[in-house]
C-alpha cells in the first residue's frame, strides 16, 4: 500500500484538531440549474456516481493512524474500503430555500468533526434553492489539501461553456505528474547562493523589526506589531458549532471604491469588515476603545523575483473600529496597509516569509502552550482575499454562480472572513464560532450597508 509523508505544516494541522478547533475548511458553491438536465439533475448525478465510484488521490487517501493523530509515523495511505455512500451526500431545504435556510444548514454541516478512519472529505449536494438553484458544500481537513489548491481542483472539474454535460467529478481527476526539477539542486553553488541569501535575508528582516520597534516606541499607529491587539468577544476559546453568512459584490464597483480613496481593492475589503464589525460590537455593547487588528495574507512581488511572481507575506493591519466616521475610517485602514506593505517591498522571498514568521510567532507560542483564548490575542481577525477564475464556470450545463469560502475559527480567534474572487465578482465568506459571536449573520447584512456608506461618503 503506497504511503505519503505528511509535511510539517500538514501535521501542525493534526496536531491542533480538537473536539472545538476543528481544522478543516470547506466551500460553497451555488448554481443555476436552468442549463442542467432536468428537476432530477442532482438525485441522477449522486446515482451515477454511486454506480461507479472513480477515485483519485488525494481524495482517496485516508490517515495511516487515525486515532493517534500526532503519531510520529503518522502518513497517508490509500483506504482499501473506501465508502462513496459516507462521502457524497443528499440535502433539501425547507420552503422556501433562501439565503437564511442555506446558511443555516451549512452552518450545521460545517459544525461536524472530520472522521479521520476515512478519506478526510464530504460532498453535500443541496437542493431546494429558490429561483431555480442548486448547491454544492465541499468539506475538507486542512491536512489532506488546503483550500486554494482545492478550489483550483474544483475548477478544473467545471467547464468554460454549458456544452459539456459529461464532465467528471474533481474527486475523479487524476492528479497530473510533477515536472523534472528546475536546475540547481543541492551543488555546491547552490547551497554558496542559499547561505548569501541568507545573509541578505536576516539583514532585511532585522531593519524590519527595528522599523516595528520604532513604529511601537513612538505610538504610531499605522505600523503595527503583534500583541497590540485589544482582547474581543472573538478572541476566546471556542465551541463546536459555526456559523456562516455569505455577501457578494461586483468586483469593479469595490475597485472603482477603492481608487476614488487612493486604496486598493483589500483596502476596500478590510473597510467593509471594520464597518460592520464596528457596528456590530456597538450594539452587543463589546466594541473596545482600541481599534481590531486583522492579520491579512498578501501578495507582494519580492526583487529576486524577475519573471514577475508573487510572494505571499503577512501583514497586520488596523481595521479603525474606533473611527466612526466611514471616510476617515478608510484613510487610516489606507495608512496602515501602506505602511505594513512598505515593510516588505524590497525584501527577497525568504525575507517576506521571515518577517511574516516573526509576526505569526505569539500565535503558534500560544497554540502550542494552550493558552490561545486565554491571554491577549496577537490579532484579532483574519481576513484574507483569493482570487479566483475571471471567466463564468459550468458544471454539466449548469452555470456557476457564486463560490463562497468557509475557513477555520479555532482558539483566540472566533472569526475568519475569505474572500473568494469570481467572474467579476467578490464573494465573502464569514464563518465565526456561534458562541463567541451571536447573531453572526448581522455581520454580512452590515458589511452591505457599509458598503452604501462608503460611497456616499
Amino acid at each position: 500500500m503506497p504511503r505519503t509523508k505528511l509535511s510539517l505544516l500538514d501535521s501542525m494541522f493534526l496536531a491542533s484538531e480538537s473536539r472545538e478547533s476543528m481544522m478543516h475548511v470547506g466551500g460553497l458553491l451555488i448554481f443555476d440549474r436552468a442549463g442542467a438536465a432536468g428537476p432530477g439533475f442532482l438525485r441522477d448525478l449522486a446515482d451515477e456516481v454511486r454506480r461507479s465510484p472513480v477515485v483519485h488521490a488525494p481524495w482517496s487517501l485516508r490517515l495511516r493512524h487515525p486515532d493517534f493523530l500526532s503519531h510520529p509515523r503518522q502518513a497517508w495511505v490509500e483506504d482499501d474500503a473506501f465508502d462513496m455512500e459516507y462521502h457524497l451526500r443528499r440535502s433539501a431545504l425547507p420552503s422556501p430555500g433562501g439565503e437564511r435556510e442555506l446558511g443555516i444548514l451549512v452552518s450545521r454541516l460545517h459544525s461536524g468533526q472530520i472522521d479521520f478512519h476515512r478519506p478526510p472529505w464530504e460532498l453535500h449536494l443541496i437542493e431546494g434553492l429558490e429561483g431555480e438553484r442548486f448547491g454544492m458544500y465541499i468539506k475538507m481537513h486542512h491536512a489532506l489539501v488546503d483550500g486554494y489548491t482545492a478550489m483550483r481542483v474544483l475548477a478544473s472539474s467545471l467547464s468554460g461553456g454549458p456544452e459539456d454535460h459529461a464532465a467528471p467529478m474533481f474527486f475523479a481527476l487524476e492528479r497530473t505528474s510533477r515536472g523534472p526539477r528546475p536546475e540547481g539542486g543541492a551543488t555546491l553553488g547552490a547551497l554558496l547562493r542559499m547561505a548569501r541569501d541568507q545573509l541578505g535575508t536576516s539583514r532585511n528582516v532585522g531593519r524590519a523589526v527595528l522599523n516595528v520597534a520604532k513604529s511601537v516606541a513612538k505610538r504610531d499607529k499605522s505600523l503595527l506589531a503583534p500583541m497590540q491587539a485589544p482582547k474581543t468577544i472573538l478572541n476566546g476559546r471556542v465551541g463546536r458549532a459555526r456559523r456562516f453568512a455569505t455577501q457578494q459584490y461586483a468586483l469593479d464597483r469595490l475597485k472603482g471604491l477603492g481608487k476614488r480613496f487612493g486604496g486598493t481593492l483589500n483596502d476596500v475589503v478590510l473597510a467593509l469588515c471594520g464597518a460592520a464589525l464596528r457596528r456590530h460590537l456597538l450594539e452587543l455593547g463589546a466594541l473596545p476603545e482600541k481599534p481590531l487588528i486583522a492579520m491579512v495574507p498578501v501578495n507582494v512581488r519580492p526583487k529576486d523575483d524577475p519573471g514577475g511572481g508573487n510572494a505571499v507575506g503577512a501583514i497586520l493591519a488596523s481595521l479603525a473600529t474606533h473611527v466612526a466616521d466611514p471616510r476617515a475610517r478608510i484613510e487610516a485602514i489606507i495608512a496602515s496597509t501602506t505602511a505594513a506593505k512598505d515593510q516588505l517591498r524590497g525584501m527577497t522571498k525568504g525575507a517576506i516569509i521571515q518577517y511574516s514568521a516573526l509576526l505569526m510567532t505569539p500565535l503558534g507560542l500560544q497554540n502550542m502552550t494552550g493558552t490561545a483564548g486565554r491571554t491577549r490575542p496577537a490579532f484579532n481577525v483574519v481576513i484574507s482575499n483569493v482570487p479566483g477564475p475571471r471567466e463564468p464556470l459550468y458544471f454539466r450545463g449548469a452555470r456557476l454562480l457564486a463560490n463562497y469560502p468557509l475557513s477555520i475559527p479555532f482558539h483566540g480567534y472566533g472569526l475568519n472572513i475569505t474572500v473568494n474572487g469570481y467572474a467579476g465578482t467578490l464573494n465573502f465568506g464569514f464563518t465565526a464560532c456561534r458562541d463567541a459571536l451571536p447573531h453572526m449573520q448581522r455581520l454580512a447584512v452590515y458589511a452591505g450597508e457599509a458598503l452604501e456608506e462608503l460611497e456616499q461618503a
